[in-house]
Order: structure tokens, then C-alpha cells, then sequence
């Protein structure tokens, strides 16, 4: 698989309102169950794609809100102003 084709297959599993609204733990959470069913094997192909196209949308929430979490990080470290080495 191309790397077009991988990121047009991660475009197409956007979470749904309900994901989106979800916190990162929760969503990590769920994520984790998620991965525990598919790894312990016994569905059907069809609702083994769907589990794994609900993964990918938790996965993306996650994403989402460590990158929100990132940057609101970077904003408070950039608004710190050093302290002047000239005062010693």
C-alpha cells in the first residue's frame, strides 16, 4: 500500500461527534478495549473493520488532543521570558 493510498484510508475514518467530543483518557481508553477485541480474534471480517475503523477514529481523537495539549504547552513556555543573567 502507497503512502497516498494509507493516508487517504486514515482520512476516511474521521471520528464521529461523539468521538470528537470525547477527553484523551477516554478516548485512550476505549482505544485500548478496542485493540484488546481485535486482538483476541473471533469476529466476524466485517465487524472486525468496523472495530478497526472506530480505532482509528479514537486514534486520531487522541492525536488531536495531545497536539491541543502540545501546543497549549509551547504557548506557555514561549510567554516565560527568562530571567535577565545580567542580575547576578
Amino acid at each position: 500500500m502507497s503512502e497516498q493510498d494509507e493516508q487517504s484510508t486514515a482520512d476516511a475514518v474521521q471520528p464521529d461527534a461523539e468521538q470528537s467530543a470525547l477527553g484523551y483518557e477516554q478516548a485512550r481508553d476505549e482505544l485500548a478495549e478496542v485493540v484488546r477485541r481485535l486482538e483476541a480474534g473471533g469476529l466476524s471480517l466485517e465487524d472486525s473493520l468496523a472495530l478497526w475503523e472506530r480505532g482509528e477514529a479514537l486514534a486520531t481523537v487522541c492525536e488531536r488532543r495531545l497536539a491541543g495539549a502540545r501546543e497549549r504547552v509551547e504557548r506557555a513556555l514561549a510567554s516565560v521570558t527568562p530571567p535577565d543573567d545580567t542580575e547576578r
